[in-house]
């Protein structure tokens, strides 16, 4: 699979225009893998297991941004590790996976780097004027 929307959060969101009920996740957690995350979203993880929360601003337009920046210091997993894409979570560990995207740059990992993800964003297109 390519990066993209989970099954679980595709269906959730579906259910809501079957007028079931749908609870948004309390948080989002992202996690790094060293390539496309697959299906399940547990290809690749990096070998830095930590989720870092991501906080979202107000959605307008059919986007929402991050609001804060999820940041992994200095770095204590594989050196020379590259670090190509990311996968979100509704927990900080276990819990469903939700979507995964590919870094707009890879970053090579060396001990005590730090990696922060400082632009996120999610839209739907087109939308409706």
């Amino acid at each position: 699979m390519a990066d993209g929307l989970s099954a679980y959060l595709g269906d959730k969101w579906l259910a809501m225009l079957a007028a079931t009920a749908f609870t948004a996740p309390g948080a989002t957690y992202l996690e790094l893998h060293t390539g496309a995350p697959g299906s399940a979203g547990t290809s690749n993880v990096s070998s830095v297991t930590t989720r870092m929360a991501v906080t979202w601003g107000t959605a307008a337009a059919g986007t929402v941004s991050e609001s804060n920046t999820p940041t992994w210091s200095s770095w204590a997993g594989t050196n020379g590790e590259v670090v190509t894409d990311i996968s979100a979570w509704d927990a900080s560990t276990s819990g469903n996976f939700l979507f995964s995207a590919q870094l707009s740059a890879s970053k090579t990992m060396a001990t005590g780097d730090t990696i922060e993800i400082t632009s996120l964003s999610i839209s739907f297109s087109p939308i409706a004027a």
